[in-house]
């Protein structure tokens, strides 16, 4: 299973409401994007036309590694972006900035490719159980970018009160998954950090001006020059560590409700998840009701399993509530007390029509329709509806497959959850998705036994080593035509 392999093969449009007010300050958008984040998106309307930060406010993020829809607002100024990959539609004014209470729900088409008629024979069954169970409710992998992109967690250096490494992180990480000049501006202050009145010769710079200008006035004062940081992003840094609190704490939670035979595990950015294959009723319609909170200092928790697992994660963390502070700027980042529910139920999920896949040869695709409520992630649903035994979820590019059929797991032998991709070429698909014949002629090539090939020796210069190898070649083709020829000596 692949997906966003194309823009267009992950579509959301978010369904929103907001209060009309022909005087009001705010100019409401309609913003169009693609392979853009939302703050990507913001600061490039932001630079154009000049504006401060927090002039721009937003219901939620939406991925990058897509084609999305989503509302703005834009405080008093009037703005117009028609770029092939970001555009703003006017849509009138309002008295109050955007949130995510101005949304209500996200609609997600969702193009999944790389399937084999094995994936797509379990899937009738799993959309039943997903019908059924809904989906556990975790972040998935675009929240913590962070770790990708060698970041970690910028909380923990908050925390801990080292604003240094907290901006270090932030502004000299340079990532080996970025080719654009942001990589470079922040590999240069890497290279040069402290020496604060150098020039940055790279564009991209600019986006850390005011970082940069607090540095060259105060040049050992982290903490002022982190504040300098758009107070949203800020907050999405320590909203990600909150969000793998969260995470952790349900997979314990899940732990503690179901024996380990119900629960398969999935790999993430961030780790692992469990999944429930099935409950009892009483246990369901508690799941179907629960909470569990996004940690702060304030959290009150009353249930004694969410209990349990909160004590476990922090234990882990070796935190306690009253520690997730920020110290000597509790009152501008702080952790923000939210009850998440434990589980998502998709609404009008809608199942497309099978064809040939033209991005993967033999392989077939379909698409995926459903909404869910804002600040689900409709990947987890779609890796849910494929996953079957022995088969994998989506996995980051270039993760390590944690473990093998047959393997002893944290949770017991491994009999489900990820799987290695295939080593085998799957069976081709004909036109209207049917299997083509597996069985084919072998050619003269393969019907005819070929001679052993002989290694070059270990002690033959380079040279020596090709002419070995084009000797043997011909030795080969030879032996193809049953006309075998003596080898040179």
């Amino acid at each position: 299973m692949r997906l966003k392999q194309k823009p267009e093969d992950f579509s959301v449009k978010e369904s929103y409401r907001f209060d009309p007010d022909p005087e009001g300050r705010y100019r409401v958008y309609l913003m169009d994007k693609q392979k853009l984040s939302t703050f990507e998106a913001l600061d490039r309307i932001r630079a154009k036309y000049g504006l401060r930060p927090g002039s721009i406010s937003f219901c939620g993020l939406k991925d990058k590694q897509g084609r999305t829809e989503q509302l703005i607002a834009v405080d008093g100024a009037e703005v117009e972006v028609q770029d092939p990959d970001l555009r703003l539609k006017p849509l009138g004014r309002t008295a109050r900035p955007l949130s995510a209470r101005n949304t209500t729900s996200n609609r997600f088409s969702v193009t999944v490719r790389a399937l084999t008629e094995e994936d797509l024979a379990h899937l009738p069954l799993a959309a039943a159980e997903v019908n059924r169970l809904g989906v556990v409710n975790y972040f998935d992998s675009q929240r913590f970018g962070s770790l990708k992109h060698g970041q970690g967690y910028i909380a923990k250096d908050l925390l801990r009160g080292d604003f240094e490494a907290a901006l270090k992180n932030y502004l000299a990480q340079p990532s080996a998954l970025d080719r654009t000049d942001d990589a470079k501006v922040k590999e240069f202050w890497r290279k040069h950090w402290g020496d604060w009145q150098r020039r940055c010769p790279f564009e991209a710079n600019r986006r850390y001006e005011r970082i940069l200008r607090s540095l060259k006035e105060h040049p050992t004062d982290f903490l002022r020059a982190f504040l300098q940081i758009d107070a949203d992003y800020r907050a999405l840094l320590l909203f990600t560590y909150q969000s793998w609190l969260w995470n952790e704490g349900v997979r314990r939670l899940l732990q503690l409700t179901f024996p380990r035979t119900s629960l398969f595990p999935m790999r993430y950015q961030a780790g692992t998840l469990l999944f429930h294959t099935d409950a009892e009723p009483q246990t369901l319609a508690w799941l179907r009701t629960a909470t569990f909170p996004l940690l702060a200092p304030d959290t009150k928790i009353s249930d004694p399993r969410v209990a349990e697992a909160v004590a476990w994660v922090l234990g882990k963390e070796k935190l306690t509530l009253e520690q997730l502070r920020i110290p000597d700027a509790q009152r501008l980042m702080y952790f923000k007390h939210e009850e998440r529910p434990v589980l998502v139920q998709p609404q009008k999920l809608v199942l497309g029509r099978v064809v040939p896949d033209e991005l993967n040869r033999g392989y077939s695709k379909l698409n995926v329709a459903f909404t869910l409520s804002p600040g689900s992630y409709a990947t987890l649903v779609v890796k849910r509806l494929f996953h079957r035994e022995g088969a994998p979820a989506e996995e980051p590019k270039g993760a390590e497959v944690p473990w093998r059929s047959g393997e002893h797991t944290p949770y017991g032998p491994r009999s489900v959850g990820t799987r290695a991709a295939p080593t085998t070429t799957p069976p081709p698909v004909a036109r209207g998705g049917r299997s083509a014949p597996s069985v084919r002629p072998l050619s003269r090539t393969e019907a005819t036994p070929l001679p052993a090939k002989t290694e070059p020796k270990p002690s033959l210069g380079y040279r020596a080593q090709a002419q070995a190898r084009k000797d043997a070649r011909k030795e080969a083709r030879a032996a193809d035509r049953g006309l075998r020829k003596p080898s040179k000596a």
